[in-house]
């Protein structure tokens, strides 16, 4: 007899029962994954598309010029620091800060004692060694008498040796005169030659000294302002020390000059004779000319500037040496470019676009169109594009990430690219 439960039904029966189950859920589950493709596929069908709303922005094409602004500091065109070239005491100054002096104008005298005697003891030697080539001249006279002599000694010995009235030994000795009266004068030349080596040596000697005193006078190499004074009347000076501080400094300020570092993206327009605009802080409403007057012509390997000098005017001393100041320089561009908006960039598969909003036909429709673009720099209100839009076009301004070439827009302008 079958095996029975507890209730007294057989065993078999609940067994079917998880069977019936078991089979149920199978079913259920296939369900579910036959049905779930097939609403994929069903959603996955292309639906029409309406108008996406953009906000707009008109592409502005840049001007010819680029504006490029920096400060800094004015310095003098010129600066000298005068050190003494004498050796003495400053016996008379002339100048004090913030003197203005002319080009050759005396600032200081020094009183040199031992240079000037030096001076007087080589011009006497001059004259001494003057003396003693007109005597090596004389000299030089007498020995060619004596030699004329000898020669005519000579000859009249000869002839009487000739005739027997004079001896042979006579006549050679006659002949030896010549030659000892020859030497004499040869000898007398050439003291007469070392007489003139050595004045020329010592008026050497004697012109050095002289531009040696002629340093007792301190003199303005330029027109200009003496900005500092470091010595003082009695003051002791000694030549020839530029370790310690000057006898003055002397600054030119008619014309200042400024260094602007100009970046890699501006270097090709920079050119001498470039103009330039400077304002003052303590001098608002107010701009001073100024001119690009030199550049280094090569930039900078670590990084990438132009260091370009702007010479300013300044004849009537309005500006100072160490002046904070902005300079501003109308640089050309060399290529047209095209101001867009930050946000208006694109970055994907395609590579650096923009989206831009163009009539699809007739009526009210837009279409988004791709374009490729090239970016030149990122400026302080927009981006600059050299390459891939004309300027005037209708720019997306947050493009969304779904926005695909060929889309229908519907446009709001709301900005201006750049501003």
């Amino acid at each position: 007899m079958a095996d029975q439960d507890a209730a007294g039904q057989p065993a078999w029966r609940g067994t079917r029962w998880l069977v019936l189950i078991a089979v149920a859920g199978a079913g259920f589950v296939g369900y579910r994954t036959w049905s779930e493709p097939s609403r994929a596929a069903v959603s996955s069908a292309p639906s029409p598309r309406g108008p996406v709303s953009v906000r707009v922005a008109t592409a502005k094409r840049a001007g010819d010029t680029l504006d490029l602004t920096q400060t800094g500091t004015t310095q003098a065109f010129d600066t000298a620091s005068l050190y003494p070239r004498a050796t003495g005491y400053i016996a008379e100054r002339l100048i004090d800060i913030g003197s203005r002096v002319r080009k050759g104008d005396l600032l200081f005298r020094i009183s040199a004692p031992d240079l000037d005697q030096q001076l007087a003891q080589a011009q006497s030697q001059v004259v001494q060694l003057q003396a003693a080539l007109a005597q090596s001249k004389a000299m030089v006279d007498q020995a060619e008498a004596n030699r004329h002599l000898a020669d005519v000694n000579n000859k009249r010995t000869t002839t009487l040796a000739g005739t027997g009235i004079a001896t042979a030994q006579t006549a050679d000795t006659a002949r030896a005169g010549v030659l000892t009266q020859s030497a004499n004068l040869s000898a007398a030349q050439a003291a007469v030659k070392v007489a003139e080596a050595n004045i020329a040596a010592q008026e050497a000697q004697v012109a050095r000294l002289k531009v040696l005193t002629g340093f007792e006078e301190i003199r303005a190499p330029f027109d200009g302002v003496v900005t500092t004074r470091n010595n003082d009347i009695g003051d002791a000076v000694t030549a020839d020390t530029n370790t310690g501080l000057p006898l003055a400094t002397l600054a030119r300020d008619d014309v200042l000059r400024m260094a602007v570092n100009v970046p890699l993206y501006a270097a090709d327009g920079v050119r001498d004779g470039l103009n330039a605009r400077i304002e003052v802080a303590q001098i608002p409403g107010k701009v001073f000319p100024g001119t690009v007057s030199r550049s280094s012509a090569a930039l900078l390997y670590a990084s990438r500037i132009l260091v370009t000098q702007v010479d300013i005017p300044n004849p009537t001393h309005e500006l100072q040496p160490g002046l904070y100041i902005t300079v501003t320089l109308s640089i050309p561009r060399p290529t047209p470019v095209v101001s867009v908006p930050n946000d208006s960039l694109i970055f994907d598969q395609g590579g650096t676009q923009v989206a831009v909003v163009e009539p699809a036909g007739e009526g009210d429709r837009f279409v988004v169109r791709m374009r490729r673009v090239s970016i030149l720099r990122q400026g302080d209100t927009g981006l600059e594009l050299r390459a891939g839009l004309e300027g005037g076009e209708q720019v997306v301004v947050g493009p969304p990430a779904s926005l695909r070439d060929g889309d229908p827009a519907a446009p709001r302008k709301e900005a201006k690219a750049g501003t």
